[in-house]
């Protein structure tokens, strides 16, 4: 299964610069948010891919014709997709979170993923504390995340909400047996 991950920042390439060719062989698209609603729906109606997305800190609109993994472990064709979206709380905009609500989140889905033996994908918009976090507020990681991964050991673990441009970026890392992604823009992975 070939799966484009990306976090925010929108594409040029892929919606200014569209051809049908550069999505003809992506067969899921894993949105870790902060992205226009519009270009959700735009990636799943040229494509023909379903999308499954968490919110970013600074999502607003919920894209149609997309499934929201928010606090839900998706099974999509045999493949487990566990999703979280928002931040860490630094102001009182929407999707941020303490840790101890974030940890309530996951708990919530506790059944889920024991019914579920388990989860292949953690999808997130924010990173895990010291995976691929910052030292300021706004960037710090889920220490939640982190214990989730420690358990459960998934085969990704995929999130965005470090750009680019902040300097600190690694796109792709393992830890453990884990492969960590920063989808940031566009990234194409294969299962």
């Amino acid at each position: 299964m070939r799966i484009l991950t990306i976090a925010d920042e929108e594409s040029r390439y892929l919606w200014d610069f569209y051809e049908k060719s550069k999505l003809a062989d992506i067969d899921l698209i894993l949105s870790a948010g902060d992205l226009k609603a519009e270009y959700l729906e735009f990636l799943v109606t040229m494509s023909g891919a379903d999308v499954i997305y968490v919110n970013g800190n600074h999502d607003k609109k919920e894209p149609q014709g997309c499934i929201c993994a928010d606090g839900r472990l998706i099974n999509y064709k045999g493949l487990r997709i566990l999703g979280f979206g928002g931040s860490m709380r630094y102001s009182m905009g929407s999707n941020q979170y303490t840790e101890k609500e974030m940890s309530r989140k996951i708990n919530r889905c506790k059944f889920s993923i024991m019914k579920n033996r388990g989860f292949d994908i953690l999808l997130t918009h924010a990173p895990a504390h010291n995976i691929n976090d910052m030292p300021d507020l706004a960037h710090k990681g889920f220490e939640c995340f982190g214990d989730l991964i420690n358990k459960y050991h998934p085969k990704y673990f995929i999130h965005g909400h470090v750009h680019k441009t902040y300097g600190k970026f690694v796109r792709e890392q393992k830890i453990g047996g884990t492969t960590v992604i920063n989808a940031f823009e566009r990234y194409t992975i294969e299962i």
